[in-house]
């Protein structure tokens, strides 16, 4: 079988557009059994993506859901559940806006600033999944247990951090409480885009690097190798002289490390501080943007852009009747069926590959009995 052929290609994409399919279906039943039209739903959608704000926002969304699945999908390579994105990224995202903010950095480089930024919330990201790393290794703690554990730790510390006294300050005029705010020379210039009121996020070049760093660190390295043999067999990788828990500990702590750069576009592009009404559950996203896509840069930024679509879609279904709920049934149906719809593919595929060895084994006996 080649390695590029039709029938591996339809498999590849069976999956995922049968999900959305029957998301689709779903949803017009929903739609029908509640008396609105399915038919004016779709019009809305396509009405919506043709403005310029809502196509520029939901590529907004998309670079931040884009960053969090490729963060997810280094530890779904390994085998490793990393839930503790979410709580990675906003402890991240709160201590660099307070480090972007101080006083001190104000007299630095704009590049340098910026830099000091990302690197800040790489580390504090990288840090606090080391934790769950260090609890794996060492004691044989689940990462699903200590990163969900880890999230309401993180949402604790954020809260205590977030306050006037230590790393916060009053909003005048409101009761929402945040860093200190992020001048000019700390901040990220977006890209215009004619006919919208809203920018582009500069970092969007920093989630394609970080997108084409995933590619060739696991299609063109030895790490990468490693990474994947430990995760479809830890005996044969154990066998072939690989740590498994070194690769354990360095695959959280770059998973970690992409999760600290979630916050950074909406930081330092739009926000300019960490506050009380920063994103929340961008993480938990990042796991379904990551099934979606199947783990490959690509196919997971489609699957960004999609929910990014729908995201900001919603708005245009109340403007035209539609309850924006089904944006939320459509995603959760997504999530639900592509799991069931990968799972019937890769049985499909076994049995077709089954099939076609034991045709060629059936060819290759004709041939012997031929020529004897």
């Amino acid at each position: 079988m080649g390695r590029f052929s039709p029938r591996s290609l339809l498999l590849g994409l069976a999956a995922p557009l049968g999900a959305l399919a029957f998301a689709v279906l779903v949803c017009a039943v929903i739609l029908g059994v509640t008396g609105h039209s399915p038919l004016d739903t779709v019009d809305a959608m396509v009405s919506a993506a043709q403005r310029p704000r809502t196509f520029v926002n939901s590529l907004n969304s998309a670079t931040t859901y884009y960053l969090a699945a490729v963060a997810v999908a280094i530890g779904f390579k390994m085998k490793l559940f990393n839930i503790g994105v979410d709580g990675q990224y906003r402890l991240a995202a709160m201590l660099s806006a307070a480090l972007a903010g101080a006083t001190f950095m104000e007299g630095l480089p704009s590049f340098l600033r910026v830099a000091l930024t990302v690197v800040a919330a790489m580390l504090v990201g990288a840090g606090w999944a080391g934790v769950a790393a260090l609890l794996k290794v060492t004691r044989g703690v689940s990462e699903v247990i200590s990163t969900i554990m880890l999230n309401a730790i993180a949402t604790y510390l954020v809260s205590y951090l977030l306050n006037p006294a230590r790393l916060a300050e009053d909003r005048p005029g409101s009761n929402n409480v945040g860093t200190r705010p992020i001048d000019g020379g700390g901040q990220v210039a977006g890209l215009e885009i004619p006919g919208s009121s809203s920018q582009l996020f500069g970092l969007v070049f920093l989630a394609a690097l970080v997108g084409f760093g995933y590619w060739f660190v696991l299609a063109r390295t030895r790490f990468g190798f490693e990474l994947k043999a430990t995760g479809l067999s830890e005996s044969a990788a154990v066998a072939s002289g690989v740590s498994v828990k070194k690769m354990v500990l360095v695959s959280m702590l770059l998973s970690g490390a992409v999760a600290g750069l979630v916050g950074m576009p909406q930081l330092l592009g739009s926000s300019y501080s960490y506050s009380l009404d920063f994103p929340p559950g961008i993480g938990f996203i990042g796991i379904a943007v990551a099934l979606l896509g199947r783990n490959h840069p690509v196919g997971m930024a489609l699957a960004a852009l999609l929910w990014g679509f729908l995201d900001n879609s919603s708005n245009s279904l109340d403007v035209a009747g539609v309850p924006r709920e089904i944006v939320g049934i459509m995603q959760g149906v997504i999530v639900l069926s592509v799991v069931v719809a990968y799972e019937l593919v890769r049985r499909y595929r076994v049995r077709a590959e089954q099939r076609d060895v034991g045709t060629a084994l059936g060819r290759t006996k004709t041939a012997e009995e031929a020529s004897a």
